[in-house]
């Protein structure tokens, strides 16, 4: 509303410094004549529906795209970091935007990476490289006890809740994933309406929270959560034993976004913070958890059930598929999410200095999994600042089945990296529940965004794919991605990493030292040995 009275005011002036230049004195035409553009162009702001930011800053918003426009000091310095203060490498965010918008993503003088400096990493072509297939590749999750399996794309929308995003931010993301044929999950704050409207399909992801399946004192509702896991748009169920961006504490929503509509979602007061606790109720052992898992899946009717976490310790992992050898009982897929991710609102600590990296979590779970011959029945996502078809491939070939976004998305649908998702205040509408910031953001063109992104990072992944020699993910082998470990020495994921082989672990024969003390000492009716 305040700039709507801004740029009224600002025409009313220009207006009368043009009357005032026809009847007095030329002389205010040098004042009539800025602001008589200035007025143009806020009238054109408020009325466009292509830049969120022009929408809720009119005039001043250009700067931005000024500032973008210098190249290429001050766009490398505002494009090309995270919110963390990370580096991106250079194709990521501009990448992001140039394929959301539709328009042309490449470069015309070459690399401009560090190629021998250790760390860089690249894959191994293959002479003769194969077609891309017309198609785009889907997986299927569904395990053994699994009735209703799903096929789930390369790339799919990671876990943002409502009340962290705006309403408008969550419907640009479902349609977007309605259109393109890709999964939406819908984070820990329940299933609002926004998630529904389109019929995208939907991961529900369940908490500790236990937001939208929540009893009156905090714990988990069973009627509730089999009443809304048997809606059609509800795909899949997910548990969230921890995320990437602040493993071992709980989710932070703060009271100033807490309004009526989201605390009716999410069965909490309004006006009041929410915070998740950072451990479930319902289970408290490896084998309380794969129980818990079973019951879900039944009340979900069968449907895909698994869990996400950020990987700590290698033994508890071990414990989990312990429990599962021991209950003959496996959940449909496991998330990874790596400790880089970062859409959470976090303390900085937790940010920089807990949980593991998903290079080492991915290959520690697939592993784990393989070594004790469950990885057949069990699909792997990844989820950890994907954001292009290299990063896809990259984590296919580290283990995962698929991928997940959580900030590239966000980027899609306009984030500009303000850093002001906690303060209710985000100037493009995506991380606000204050209705007149949320306006900004266009749907039916932000929507279209999202669909297109998700389609040209996956159709760049079956490229690479194709280039490796690969028409599929399980033809894809450690062995075609190369680390460079010193200036003068590289090494393969092959030689680089231990890779267990099938049924390892329960044979023991050959079986590394390392992990054979963790396999010992692990029990499937304790996390902490």
């Amino acid at each position: 509303m305040n700039r709507r009275i801004a740029v009224l005011a600002l025409v009313l002036t220009a207006t009368l410094t043009v009357v005032a230049a026809l009847s007095l004195s030329p002389w205010w035409w040098c004042a009539a004549g800025p602001l008589l553009a200035a007025a143009v162009t806020g009238t054109y702001d408020l009325a466009q529906k292509r830049h969120s930011v022009l929408r809720n800053y009119p005039v001043i918003g250009h700067l931005r795209y000024l500032m973008e426009d210098i190249r290429p000091e001050l766009q490398q310095y505002f494009i090309e970091r995270n919110y963390d203060g990370r580096p991106f490498d250079r194709d990521t965010r501009s990448t992001v935007y140039e394929r959301a918008k539709g328009t042309a993503d490449v470069d015309p003088f070459g690399t401009e990476l560090s190629v021998y400096e250790p760390g860089y990493e690249y894959f191994a072509h293959s002479v003769a490289p194969c077609r891309v297939p017309e198609s785009p590749v889907t997986v299927t999750v569904g395990g053994p006890e699994c009735g209703r399996p799903y096929d789930m794309a390369l790339l799919n929308v990671s876990a943002m809740s409502f009340g962290s995003l705006s309403g408008n931010a969550i419907l640009a993301l479902n349609r977007g994933a309605a259109a393109g044929n890709f999964a939406h999950d819908t984070g820990e704050g329940g299933i609002s309406e926004y998630h529904t409207r389109y019929g995208g399909d939907l991961v529900w992801e369940v908490g500790t929270g236990y937001f939208g399946c929540r009893t009156p004192d905090g714990g988990f509702d069973a009627e509730e959560f089999a009443r809304k896991a048997a809606w059609e748009s509800v795909r899949c169920v997910s548990l969230k034993l921890s995320q990437g961006a602040k493993p071992g504490t709980g989710g932070v929503l703060p009271g100033v976004k807490v309004n009526a509509e989201l605390a009716r979602v999410r069965e909490v007061e309004e006006g009041r913070t929410v915070i998740s606790p950072s451990y479930h109720r319902v289970f408290s052992t490896p084998r309380e958890l794969v129980l818990f898992l079973a019951r879900m899946r039944e009340l979900a009717g069968g449907k895909p059930v698994g869990f996400k976490l950020c990987v700590g310790s290698r033994r508890e992992v071990l414990a989990i598929c312990k429990a599962m050898l021991a209950e003959d009982i496996t959940p449909d897929f496991i998330i990874v999410d790596g400790a880089e991710g970062g859409t959470g609102a976090a303390p900085l600590e937790f940010v920089d200095h807990v949980g593991t990296p998903l290079t080492e979590g991915l290959i520690t779970v697939h592993n784990a999994l393989v070594g004790t011959g469950l990885r057949d029945r069990i699909r792997i996502g990844a989820s950890g600042k994907v954001a292009t078809g290299a990063d896809i491939v990259k984590r296919l070939i580290q283990g995962a089945d698929y991928t997940n976004a959580a900030r590239a998305m966000m980027f899609a649908v306009g984030c500009i990296q303000s850093q002001r998702c906690h303060a209710n205040t985000c100037p493009v509408g995506v991380a606000t529940q204050d209705p007149h910031r949320t306006r900004a953001l266009y749907v039916p063109d932000k929507y279209l965004r999202v669909q297109r992104f998700q389609q040209a990072t996956v159709h760049s992944a079956m490229e690479i794919m194709a280039a490796l020699g690969a028409t599929e993910p399980s033809q894809l082998h450690p062995r075609m991605l190369y680390r460079r470990i010193s200036p003068h020495a590289v090494a393969s994921y092959d030689e680089l990493f231990t890779w267990l082989d099938v049924g390892q672990l329960m044979s023991g024969d050959r079986l590394p030292e390392d992990w054979a003390r963790d396999w010992a000492a692990c029990a499937p009716d304790a996390f902490r040995t």
